[in-house]
């Protein structure tokens, strides 16, 4: 099996207001996100370049995660799964929005911090 990964930042807003109050994440706040993509194929089905994609095929999440995610706030954007915005529930969250777009998605990464990643493997 090979796999490509590509990061992705965007800046946004979060409240997770299912924390007691005293816990400083139950407060708005915001992170500096990475989000990296990870892509997979056996050997057998790479392309006529031998890619498991071309990166530039990436570009439409990247187009998205600007328009929707960037400078957002995630309990809005959000909202729609019933799902508090933790890095966590963005990892699935984004995974779900892009599965049937690209079929060799096999994680999604959410970074909140330099030291803290979470990473949701279907």
């Amino acid at each position: 099996m090979l796999s490509i990964t590509k990061d992705f930042h965007f800046s946004a807003s979060h409240v997770l207001d299912t924390l007691p109050e005293w816990h400083p994440c139950a407060r708005m706040h915001g992170h500096n996100y990475i989000v990296r993509l990870e892509l997979s194929a056996p050997r057998e089905a790479l392309d006529a370049n031998g890619f498991v994609r071309d990166y530039r095929d990436l570009d439409p999440f990247k187009i998205w995660l600007d328009k929707t995610l960037d400078h957002q706030h995630l309990n809005e954007q959000m909202s729609d799964g019933g799902r508090a915005p933790s890095a966590e529930n963005l990892a699935l969250w984004i995974y779900d929005q892009w599965k049937d777009h690209y079929p060799e998605l096999t994680a999604v990464s959410v970074s909140e911090t330099p030291k803290t990643w979470t990473t949701y493997r279907p």
